[in-house]
């Protein structure tokens, strides 16, 4: 009988995997060292050709994002997606949220991110969204119900407290707000009139925001992203330390292994007072001027190196667990593409300084392909936001107010380089799938190693209890070195080759090596 019924399981096992497709060799990762990508939800891939980007398009780019098989090769290989802000709101960018509880219906609704949720987790795609709480639109019913409550001055209606007001004659300086109609007082909104921000001495309004958390961690949502951190008490960097320590508690409280990550666009010194709240992302890397542009551009390595390890310990120093969030750039910046080349091979060892570094890197959409987008001197936002340029028919278009000259993007479409051996984006899938193989580069303790060579420089990775060593050459030219200290050439990545013979390292032009 006992035989009879592991047959039988068995059958029933067999029948249910052919009832569905297969993901093959999923890693199992236990941790959140994982390598983001952040889509730009309206500039993304649009599903009902309305020219909008919308969830059910993220879905059908699901198999380019991570096909769910760590072997084919042909995905990107990403391990987690930064959605950037969902709810309902009435501009492209929805940093002013409506209705946090409901999806905005020109991406679509709850449905559709459960079905997004459901699929990258059988890819073992992790899934964050971007919580946007220290404003919310003026259109938000909570706004509406603070505006009456002040024109009626009542002060029992629960809504009365729920944003930062003053009197107009005590408004505190170097703080911007505006006057509430019909009253003789204003409303806080930093970043616009209308973005108002929220009151979070208010006790109901911190169960509100938890709420909304937790309502989206309950459908299966890994974590958060948030927005202007430092500003839910603006220029109180105390009390927005004190709120999020605490939220960001209760919310480990719901899923011990939450990923949580923040925008504190601020030098480190201030950034670091957030860090035993979440990880933050590291603007020192980011940019034209940052330092993986800087070495890039093939500046003298051991700028690299030396702040690669000095801001690792940084963060030791305040939490054995903080990560570091690398990244070059995003949503509120110029495109990479613009400042590091993809025909002169800058590109490509910026990918490898960026991925091939310790915590949990972030990719911009499109930055894989080289697209381009800058401010310039129109001045807007929505140029550094454009649309992917797929190359198969996708109908997605750049968002309202872009203006920026479609024949600037030389660098070609996903399809154009998917058949290209050496393209940027092929190069990216490779250099994603070499950090995959070797847990130490994302999880190892780095200490500059000093190889005297300006464009030569890297690094001893110690991860449980051994050695590797990691080196990227940052120039157009091959460097060898005569060297005794390892044993043989691990793996390469990049524009060349690399080889350890008779004591002497090679390395090829823009080129990454790992040795032991």
């Amino acid at each position: 009988m006992k035989k009879f019924v592991q047959i039988l399981l068995v059958l029933c096992f067999l029948f249910l995997s052919g009832c569905q497709k297969s993901y093959k060799n999923v890693d199992t990762i236990d941790d959140n060292y994982r390598v983001f990508y952040e889509i730009f939800v309206s500039s993304f891939s649009d599903s009902n050709k309305d020219g909008i980007g919308d969830l059910k398009g993220i879905i059908k780019r699901l198999d380019y994002l991570n096909d769910g098989d760590t072997t084919s090769n042909k995905s990107l290989g990403i391990q987690g997606i930064w959605l950037t802000p969902i709810f309902s709101s009435p501009s492209y960018h929805k940093y002013d949220v409506i209705d946090y509880y409901s999806i905005d219906e020109s991406f679509g609704d709850q449905k559709d991110l459960d079905k997004l949720i459901e699929e990258c987790h059988k890819r073992n795609v992790k899934v964050i969204l971007d919580m946007v709480i220290n404003h919310t639109s003026s259109q938000n019913e909570w706004f509406k119900q603070f505006v009456t409550a002040h024109q009626k001055a009542d002060q029992n209606n629960k809504y009365y407290s729920y944003y930062v007001y003053a009197n107009n004659s005590e408004i505190p300086a170097n703080r911007r707000f505006t006057g509430i109609p019909g009253t003789s007082q204003s409303y806080e909104c930093n970043f616009s009139d209308d973005m108002p921000e929220l009151n979070f001495d208010n006790e109901e309004v911190r169960n509100e925001v938890l709420n909304i958390a937790k309502f989206y961690l309950d459908k299966g949502i890994d974590g958060f992203r948030f927005d202007a951190a430092k500003y839910v008490y603006y220029g109180d960097n105390y009390s927005s330390v004190d709120f999020w320590n605490w939220y960001c508690d209760e919310l480990r409280k719901i899923k011990e292994d939450v990923y949580l990550v923040a925008e504190v666009w601020s030098g480190e010194s201030e950034v670091n007072q957030y860090i035993d709240a979440f990880n933050c992302f590291n603007f020192s890397m980011a940019q034209a001027e940052g330092v993986i542009a800087s070495a890039a551009k093939g500046n003298n390595m051991a700028a690299y190196t030396n702040y690669i390890e000095k801001y690792q310990q940084q963060l030791r120093d305040i939490d054995l667990k903080a990560m570091p969030i690398p990244f070059i750039s995003n949503h509120d910046m110029d495109r990479a593409a613009g400042y590091l080349n993809v025909y002169n091979g800058l590109a490509y060892i910026g990918a490898n300084l960026l991925l091939l570094s310790p915590g949990s890197p972030f990719l911009y959409y499109g930055e894989e392909i080289g697209l381009k987008g800058t401010r310039g001197t129109a001045n807007t936002d929505a140029n550094r936001r454009l649309a992917m340029l797929w190359g198969d028919g996708d109908t997605v278009k750049d968002p309202e107010g872009a203006t920026y000259d479609a024949s600037k993007q030389v660098n070609g479409t996903v399809a154009d380089q998917e058949k290209q051996d050496f393209s940027l984006l092929n190069h990216y899938k490779k250099v994603i799938a070499f950090r995959n193989r070797y847990p130490q580069i994302a999880r190892g303790i780095y200490k500059r190693f000093n190889l005297n060579q300006n464009n030569l420089g890297g690094f001893v990775i110690t991860y449980n209890g051994e050695s590797t060593y990691l080196f990227h050459n940052n120039s157009k030219d091959e460097i060898s070195i005569k060297i005794d200290k390892f044993s043989e050439l691990i793996d390469s990545v990049g524009m060349n080759g690399a080889s350890y013979e008779n004591g002497v390292l090679t390395v090829g032009a823009y080129t990454s090596v790992l040795l032991k």
